[in-house]
C-alpha cells in the first residue's frame, strides 16, 4: 500500500491586478462550497468561514481548537449587512463608522436571527466588523454573505501577520490561504461593546480609548468584561496570543537583574532573547536582542513577526519589557500581558 502524501494548502499571490480578481473568485468558490480560506485583513490574516452557513463556521472551530465559548467577530462590508447581523444597531454605531469604518474596529450589539449560536458562544450579542483592507471587502461583496474569521492559527498561538505565519501552523489543514504581505496593523481589532447601557472596550486594540471618547464622550473608563459567563467578545481569555517560547514581562533595571530572571525561569543568558523598546547596554551574551519602535502601530505591525522570529530560534525564554504606559499602547500592552501569562 503506497503512503499518501500529506495535504499541502494552495497559496494564492494577489499581487497583480489579475492575481487579485482570481484570488477573489477562487477565495469566494472555497466558502460558498462550505469550506474555509486563511485570507489577510489589515489587522492579523482570517481564518474566514460564511458567517450564515453553521457547518462551515464549526469547521473554523475543529480546525484552530478553539473553544467552542469563544466567540467569533462577523465581518461585513455594508451597513444593510450589518443590519441583517444586528437585532438593533444604536445611533452610535453610525457615528463611529464615519470615524473608523471600514478599519480595526468591532462593535458588540444584540444579535439577530440570522446569527447562530455557533458564532456567538451561545450568547445574545455578536461583534461585528467593517474590515478595511480591500481584498477581504471584495470577497464580503463577492461572496453576498458577511464573513466570519477568527486569526487563523491553532488556538491560543501567535496571531499570523504573514502568509509564512499561517502556514507554520495550518499548512495541511486548510485548502487555500491568500498571500497579500504583511498586515497592516499587525494586532487584532478593538472591541468596543454597545449592548448595555454605557459602551465599555471589551478587547484594547490599535483604535484607543481616547479615540473612541472624542466620538462617544460616555465610553467607560478601563477594560470591562460584565458578563463573565457568556464571552461577548474574542481574545479575553486568560492565555492568547502565546508564543511557544516561554515568555516574561520585565521592567528594565540593570543586566545583572535580567541575568536573575533568566535563571529564575531555568534559562541562561545564552538560551534567551530579550525583547525591548528602547536601545539597553547589555554585554552578556544573549541569545538575541530585539528593539521594537518605540511607537505603538509601529511595535504592534512588528510585535507578532518578532515573536514567530524568536520561535524558530528555539530559545528556553523571551524576556519582554513591559510598554509604556498611555492608552495608545494598551492593545499591546494587552497582548503581551496575555502571551506572558502562566500556562496550565
Amino acid at each position: 500500500m503506497h503512503n499518501m502524501p500529506p495535504p499541502v494548502t494552495k497559496v494564492l499571490e494577489t499581487f497583480t491586478p489579475q492575481l487579485f480578481r482570481h484570488a477573489v473568485a477562487e477565495t469566494v468558490s472555497v466558502l460558498r462550497s462550505g469550506q474555509v480560506a486563511a485570507i489577510p485583513t489589515e489587522t492579523v490574516y482570517g481564518l474566514a468561514a460564511d458567517a450564515f452557513n453553521p457547518q462551515a463556521v464549526r469547521r473554523i472551530f475543529q480546525i484552530k481548537g478553539r473553544p467552542a465559548v469563544n466567540p467569533l467577530i462577523v465581518h461585513v462590508a455594508s451597513m444593510a449587512m450589518l443590519r441583517d447581523c444586528a437585532g438593533t444597531v444604536p445611533e452610535s454605531v453610525h457615528r463611529l463608522a464615519e470615524f473608523f469604518w471600514p478599519g480595526p474596529l468591532t462593535v458588540v450589539l444584540p444579535r439577530s436571527e440570522k446569527i447562530s449560536d455557533d458564532i456567538t458562544g451561545g450568547g445574545g450579542t455578536v461583534a461585528i466588523r467593517w474590515p478595511g483592507h480591500p481584498f477581504f471587502r471584495d470577497v464580503i461583496r463577492e461572496l453576498g454573505n458577511p464573513v466570519a474569521a477568527p486569526s487563523a492559527n491553532l488556538s491560543n498561538r501567535l496571531s499570523p501577520t504573514t502568509v509564512e505565519h499561517v502556514l507554520d501552523q495550518l499548512n495541511g489543514l486548510i485548502p487555500l490561504v491568500v498571500d497579500a504581505g504583511p498586515c497592516a496593523v499587525g494586532i487584532e481589532s478593538t472591541v468596543l461593546d454597545l449592548s448595555g447601557t454605557v459602551p465599555a472596550i471589551l478587547r484594547p486594540g490599535i483604535i484607543s480609548a481616547d479615540a473612541l471618547r472624542a466620538v462617544l464622550p460616555d465610553l467607560s473608563e478601563g477594560i470591562t468584561s460584565k458578563d463573565r459567563t457568556v464571552s461577548r467578545s474574542p481574545g479575553t481569555m486568560p492565555i492568547h496570543y502565546a508564543p511557544v517560547a516561554p515568555l516574561r514581562l520585565f521592567h528594565f533595571t540593570s543586566e545583572s537583574d535580567l541575568i536573575q530572571l533568566a535563571g529564575e525561569n531555568d534559562a541562561g543568558p545564552g538560551q534567551t532573547i530579550i525583547m525591548t523598546h528602547l536601545p539597553r547596554p547589555l554585554a552578556a551574551p544573549w541569545k538575541d536582542c530585539i528593539v521594537f519602535p518605540f511607537d505603538p502601530e509601529a511595535y504592534a505591525r512588528a510585535l507578532y513577526g518578532e515573536l514567530f522570529r524568536s520561535d524558530k530560534a528555539q530559545p528556553r525564554l523571551i524576556l519582554i519589557e513591559s510598554p509604556p504606559d498611555g492608552t495608545e499602547w494598551a492593545g499591546v500592552s494587552d497582548r503581551i500581558k496575555r502571551a506572558a501569562a502562566p500556562r496550565s
